[in-house]
């Protein structure tokens, strides 16, 4: 007889357990109605619901990683980059899409929800108008590589050399160490100059005035030596000097050379012209300044 009470009492027990468990998943968080009438949209909100989402967003997780190591095993290691930067984005869509199945699956009103928050999202939406811009132009960027890694690039006057290409930003540095952060819409507003997409060489180029009456051949020989003498002059494609025009004062003359380190063009440039000054005061060749007659006239 003790022992059937015994069992009764624990079966009574099992089951207030249970009712408890089970109350306790359907206790409501969130119980909102919004609109009037027959618009009016009830959303409701269960702990059942929230430990289903966390469940299902878990195995999306490892589903996610899954794919991702699949994917990419085989990737060289800039094209994984991308691809993790670019994943790193459309793994949030994914979970959004995933969230809003689920709540409707279990009956949640998906509609009523964004009709509660449809002015919240419309504020947040045009206060993150430039992040999604950004974010949609690192896309392109890292799909169609107009920018590398290592690339010299030019954009709205500021030259770097890219040292980073993230979904919202581009780090570069600049020949002063200065670190330049661009955010990627520039790319879409702005004319980007790649210095360095058709190879890291480049044509850079020096100019000077000499005056009238100098022997141009002597200029065209001495300009040609101050370039093709540096240690950082590339012998292909030759210098080449051009007479650009007849200036004001001065006869111009342009000579263009290559480098295979644009990014520190200056220092090279620098070199050449104190090789310029120096062989035109060795050849009485001057560099002459602007000069203006100024005529006064007395009443």
């Amino acid at each position: 007889m003790t022992q059937d009470l015994e069992k009764i009492e624990e079966t009574i027990s099992k089951s207030s357990v249970w009712e408890k468990i089970v109350e306790f998943l359907n206790y409501k968080l969130i119980d909102f109605t919004s609109g009037t009438g027959e618009e009016a949209h009830q959303i409701v909100l269960k702990v059942k619901y929230v430990l289903l989402v966390t469940f299902v967003l878990i195995i999306t997780t490892y589903l996610l990683r899954w794919v991702k190591s699949l994917v990419t095993r085989k990737m060289p290691n800039e094209d994984k980059a991308k691809f993790n930067t670019v994943f790193s984005f459309a793994r949030w869509i994914i979970y959004m899409i995933v969230m809003l199945v689920v709540f409707d699956s279990v009956g949640i009103n998906v509609t009523a929800i964004f009709a509660a928050s449809a002015a919240l999202l419309i504020g947040v939406g045009l206060a993150l108008q430039t992040l999604f811009q950004d974010i949609i132009s690192g896309i392109f960027i890292l799909v169609d590589q107009t920018v590398h890694v290592g690339d010299i690039i030019e954009l709205d006057g500021k030259i770097g050399r890219v040292e980073e290409i993230k979904l919202r930003t581009t780090r570069a540095v600049t020949i002063d160490n200065k670190v330049l952060v661009i955010p990627n819409h520039l790319y879409l507003e702005n004319s980007l100059y790649n210095w360095t997409q058709n190879g890291v060489n480049t044509r850079e180029s020096v100019t000077v005035g000499v005056a009238y009456g100098s022997d141009v051949q002597l200029v065209k020989k001495l300009l040609t030596q101050a370039a093709s003498t540096h240690p950082e002059v590339l012998p292909e494609p030759e210098v080449v000097v051009q007479f650009l025009n007849f200036g004001d004062s001065s006869l111009d003359f342009k000579v263009v050379f290559t480098l295979g380190d644009s990014f520190n063009a200056n220092i090279p440039k620098s070199d050449i012209r104190f090789e310029i000054d120096r062989l035109f005061r060795e050849n009485n060749i001057s560099i002459p300044f602007p000069q203006r007659d100024i005529h006064i006239i007395k009443k």
